[in-house]
């Protein structure tokens, strides 16, 4: 009826949900329970953890915070004032995009790691993935390269697609920056729009002048393993 107001008589209103104005001004005037003064303190709190965890905490992990701080409040006490709220946390279980595209028909090239992930030294092996970043615009696509000796990464490229070049420009920042002798480049066995690791002949110039063929299974320069199961590392 308070929100109502400006559209409707009170006494309208009263008569349509069977109140009496003396009631509902009654009610106006009456001071909040102490359920919803604690209602509102707790959820005060909820709102500082929330915004602290730059809006990704859920209920459970925001029970969890408040548990870990001493407060004893119940898990459906804090979804109920978040969902009154509007307040709700980043999932990544369900509804992300599929980074890995599969070409079953594409003969992948051969593994040259058989799941061994020790490098004696730096710029020996290399491993590559794609993972997505969820933004309030929309998600944002991120392929690195990792040195498996440094655990470093070496290469990195952020898009808002998943087309072929946000891993070849990965894999460019990652020769610029390290300018390997001869390295493994190993990724899973997926391909990005129509790419594929086993026979694409794009043409990239080494560091020493000559040119190869990026995506091939040895170039002199990188040779390109794909894992022999989907998951990548």
């Amino acid at each position: 009826m308070s929100a109502n107001q400006a559209c409707f008589p009170i006494a309208a209103m009263a008569r349509v949900l069977g109140v009496s104005k003396a009631g509902y001004y009654a009610w106006l005037q009456r001071p909040p329970s102490a359920r919803a003064t604690a209602d509102a303190a707790l959820l005060k709190r909820i709102k500082t953890v929330h915004a602290s965890s730059r809006q990704t905490y859920g209920a459970p992990r925001v029970h969890a915070d408040l548990h870990g701080h001493g407060e004893r409040h119940s898990r459906k006490r804090i979804a109920r004032l978040m969902r009154e709220a509007g307040l709700v946390g980043a999932s990544h279980r369900h509804g992300g995009p599929t980074t890995t595209r599969r070409n079953k028909d594409d003969r992948p090239a051969p593994d040259l790691v058989d799941r061994d992930f020790n490098a004696a030294g730096p710029n020996q092996l290399w491993v590559a993935d794609i993972t997505y970043v969820p933004t309030m615009a929309g998600f944002l696509y991120l392929a690195v390269v990792l040195d498996a000796w440094s655990r470093k990464i070496v290469g990195w490229a952020m898009a808002n697609h998943l087309r072929a070049e946000l891993v070849l420009d990965a894999m460019e920042m990652a020769v610029g920056q390290r300018r390997p002798k001869d390295v493994i480049h190993h990724s899973d066995q997926g391909s990005q729009g129509g790419i594929n690791w086993s026979s694409q002949h794009n043409r990239e110039e080494c560091c020493d002048g000559r040119e190869t063929a990026v995506g091939s299974s040895v170039t002199g320069q990188v040779e390109v393993a794909r894992a022999a199961g989907d998951g990548a590392t």
